[in-house]
C-alpha cells in the first residue's frame, strides 16, 4: 500500500544542503519525491549553549512502507548520512541530519517508538514556517486546525527565515 508522508530534514553541521540533498536521494531510491519546500535557516531550539544555527526543509513523499517500516528506514538514512545520538545527558545534541515524520495523511498514531502527528508540531516555528510554505490548508488530524492556522497561534518567536 502506498503511503503519504509530510517528513521534515534539520541539521547543522558539515554541508547541511548536500547532506539534504544526499538523503533526498537515498530516499528516491524507494519511494517518490511530490514536492520540497524552500531551506530554511532556523534559530537553535531547545539547546542551553550556542550552537550554530540549523537548516530545516520539509518533503511530500509517496512510499510503500508503513510507519514503522519508514521510521527505520529514515534512522538507517541517518546513521548513512552520520547521525550519532540525538541527545547527550538528555540534551539536545548538534547534528549532521535528522529525519522527522511530521504526517501520514490523517493517521494518528502513538507507540513507544513513534507518535504521528508529531508530537511538537504546534510549538516548534521550525517546523510550522516550511510546512506553511506548501500546505497550509493541510488539516491537522489531532488538533483540527490548518497548519495556517496553527503557525499564526504558534508561540515560538524563533527566527525561521528562508535561504535559498
Amino acid at each position: 500500500m502506498q503511503y503519504t508522508y509530510i517528513l521534515l530534514l534539520g541539521g547543522n553541521l558539515g554541508n547541511v544542503t548536500q547532506t539534504f540533498e544526499e538523503a533526498i536521494s537515498l530516499i528516491k531510491k524507494k519511494g517518490e519525491l511530490n514536492s520540497k519546500t524552500s531551506l530554511y535557516k532556523t534559530a537553535p531550539w531547545g539547546f542551553d549553549e550556542h550552537v550554530p544555527a540549523f537548516y530545516n526543509q520539509a518533503l511530500e513523499i509517496s512510499i510503500n512502507y508503513e510507519p514503522l517500516e519508514l521510521l527505520d528506514f529514515l534512522q538507517g538514512i541517518e546513521k548513512t548520512l552520520g547521525r550519532e545520538a540525538k541527545t547527550q545527558n538528555g540534551k539536545y545534541t548538534s547534528r549532521t541530519i535528522d529525519i522527522d515524520i511530521i504526517f501520514c495523511g490523517s493517521i494518528v498514531m502513538n507507540t513507544p517508538r513513534l507518535t504521528i502527528p508529531h508530537p511538537q508540531i504546534q510549538n516548534r516555528r521550525f517546523v510550522l514556517e516550511p510546512l506553511n510554505e506548501k500546505w497550509p490548508h493541510f488539516v491537522h488530524p489531532v488538533l483540527k486546525q490548518n497548519i495556517a492556522t496553527i503557525l499564526s497561534n504558534c508561540a515560538d518567536c524563533s527566527e525561521v527565515t528562508i535561504t535559498d
